[in-house]
């Protein structure tokens, strides 16, 4: 049974102001070191958090048609608009929208993955931690697991590897286990090979080999 979908914008616009709180005194220097997301620095993340955090569902449309239906230029574009001349105004940026409720047209527990997975993408690479609500990590990985990978999700990956979480009562699909942490779980899903370093089990071949 899916949740109540009331409760996602509160996990999600702390998760915003949080992000924003540990990169408000970070070094300019720093912004340009590349995140766990291919070919895009620090800065281009945040850019992207600000875009999406824009994005209308008709916007999201229009936006994809004028890209040719080309997911990786339309998020280029996004990044473009909203990278600003400098990292103070970008974080600026997301702190204006950080509170909106808007969404692309997909469901709304996309915007927890939105927020956790490129949270770390950022913070990983910087050094910072941040504790994320278990509830809200568990839902993002529950929807990774139903999504297929074309719209970016492990819904495939899933039907050959069991996820188990050591830290969540959570356990997703059928195959040989993958077991540690409920937020590895999920970076690892979502195609990021840093965390499988804190994963074990006899589907870790197989789940390192797909990804």
């Amino acid at each position: 049974m899916e949740e109540a979908v009331g409760d996602v914008w509160p996990m999600v616009h702390a998760e915003r102001a949080a992000l924003i709180d540990d990169l408000e005194h970070l070094d300019d220097e720093r912004w340009e070191e590349p995140s766990l997301c291919a070919e895009w620095t620090v800065h281009d993340v945040v850019a992207h958090l600000a875009d999406t955090a824009r994005t209308t569902r008709l916007g999201f449309l229009i936006g994809l048609a004028r890209a040719k239906f080309d997911f990786d230029l339309q998020n280029a574009r996004g990044v473009e608009r909203e990278r600003g001349a400098s990292p103070r105004e970008t974080l600026e940026r997301l702190r204006q929208v950080a509170s909106r409720r808007s969404t692309p047209p997909a469901p709304l527990d996309s915007r927890l993955v939105e927020e956790i997975v490129h949270g770390e993408d950022i913070r990983r690479p910087l050094g910072l931690s941040h504790s994320y609500p278990s509830e809200a990590v568990v839902r993002s990985l529950r929807l990774q697991a139903r999504t297929p990978a074309s719209f970016g999700g492990a819904k495939e990956l899933v039907a050959r590897t069991r996820l188990t979480a050591t830290d969540a009562d959570v356990s997703i699909g059928e195959g040989p286990e993958v077991s540690g942490p409920a937020l590895s779980l999920l970076l690892a899903v979502s195609r990021r090979r840093v965390a499988l370093d804190d994963l074990d089990g006899p589907g870790l071949t197989a789940l390192a080999a797909a990804i």
